[in-house]
């Protein structure tokens, strides 16, 4: 069964050190790590690569981040994969949790995790399936 998630979270992204990275290519490295609140209680560990371009408005970034909380009432941890870029200023994001990544309550999690920015503002909506008990 197809279950949801909504709330807020806060974000702090601190710039870290790209090893062997030319400036040239505009290339970035940041950790990324949330507080979480709503119906997903969490705080996340992670980190993103991102990547410039000579154009303006188009970028391209990954991050994986190991969320540790209470998700609707079901307790543990889970990674989150993000896939996104920018393409001349029209944004594309995909967040998934990956595959076998759940443990204790959260064991066989899958979905699909969307972001929204209103007003300077994090809001997070959890679509998530987990294995019948």
């Amino acid at each position: 069964m197809i279950q949801s998630a909504r709330g807020e979270f806060v974000v702090s992204l601190k710039p870290l050190a790209f090893e062997g990275a030319d400036p040239e290519f505009k290339l970035g490295r940041m950790s990324i790590d949330k507080q979480i609140s709503g119906d997903l209680t969490a705080s996340t560990l992670g980190q993103m690569l991102s990547a410039m371009t000579s154009t303006n408005g188009s970028a391209g970034y990954v991050a994986i981040e190991r969320v540790a909380g209470v998700l609707n009432g079901k307790r543990g941890t889970f990674v989150l994969q993000h896939t996104g870029t920018m393409n001349r200023g029209a944004p594309s994001l995909v967040v998934t949790v990956v595959p076998d990544s759940g443990t204790e309550d959260l064991v066989g999690l899958e979905g699909e995790f969307k972001i929204n920015i209103e007003d300077g503002k994090h809001f997070y909506e959890f679509t998530y399936r987990l294995p019948a008990q």
